[in-house]
């Protein structure tokens, strides 16, 4: 399960994911970014309560990454040890900001 609560200010937008974002939520969470992302420069995914991430997850991750390229920024804050590892492993560490 994974709960995405919102937080949306003129350009910015924050994201805070609670839960697990594996293949069964990415779609969910690809669905909040995609109707929210319009018009926005700043992107802030805060995953402070994110229990668990799969390469699903990794992949909207991604995917927003590349929209924000072309829009403004995107920055992943409050990361989790075990999460920081996956992005460790996976190379995401090198591709996303993270605070």
């Amino acid at each position: 399960m994974l709960n995405i609560l919102k937080n949306k200010d003129k350009d910015t937008l924050v994201l805070s994911l609670e839960g697990r974002l594996d293949t069964t939520t990415a779609p969910q969470l690809e669905t909040e970014i995609k109707e929210l992302i319009e018009g926005v420069s700043s992107l802030t995914l805060d995953m402070q309560n994110l229990d668990y991430i799969s390469s699903a997850g990794l992949r909207v991750l991604l995917s927003a990454q590349k929209i924000m390229n072309t829009q403004g920024s995107m920055k992943v804050i409050n990361v989790r040890e075990t999460i920081m590892e996956i992005f460790e492993v996976t190379g995401f560490s090198d591709i996303l900001t993270i605070e």
